[in-house]
């Protein structure tokens, strides 16, 4: 029992039309994903943060120079909000959690939201 060869499977005949000049080769087509949606992470004006403070929150969390910081600040001052940057959602987060987190560690109300870029 156990000397016995094994027989081999017999081959699978090729369905009929394969290689014929009427069959249809499909394309490969690549997709394509969009990119991720980008939120701003926008800092509002209040009357008792100061603006020193606005301005070393904007060095500490978004990587900006004295100089860059310092615009912004006053843009968030004579307009009322200004975008400190733009992210993917989870990193606008974030930053919107670290601002509000030194803002009350230092007394401050200063408000930071993230909404999405149009």
């Amino acid at each position: 029992m156990a000397t016995q060869i094994p027989k081999k499977p017999p081959v699978p005949a090729a369905p009929t039309g394969v290689g014929s000049d009427d069959s249809v080769v499909l394309e490969r087509r690549t997709q394509r994903t969009k990119p991720p949606q980008m939120f701003q992470v926008v800092l509002l004006n209040d009357d008792f943060t100061p603006m020193e403070f606005v301005v070393h929150v904007i060095q500490e969390f978004f990587s900006k120079d004295r100089e860059t910081a310092t615009q912004i600040m006053l843009k968030i001052h004579l307009e009322g909000k200004g975008i400190c940057g733009i992210y993917t959602r989870d990193v606008a987060s974030t930053k919107v959690d670290q601002v509000l987190a030194a803002s009350r560690a230092a007394g401050h109300p200063l408000q930071c939201l993230s909404e999405p870029v149009e």
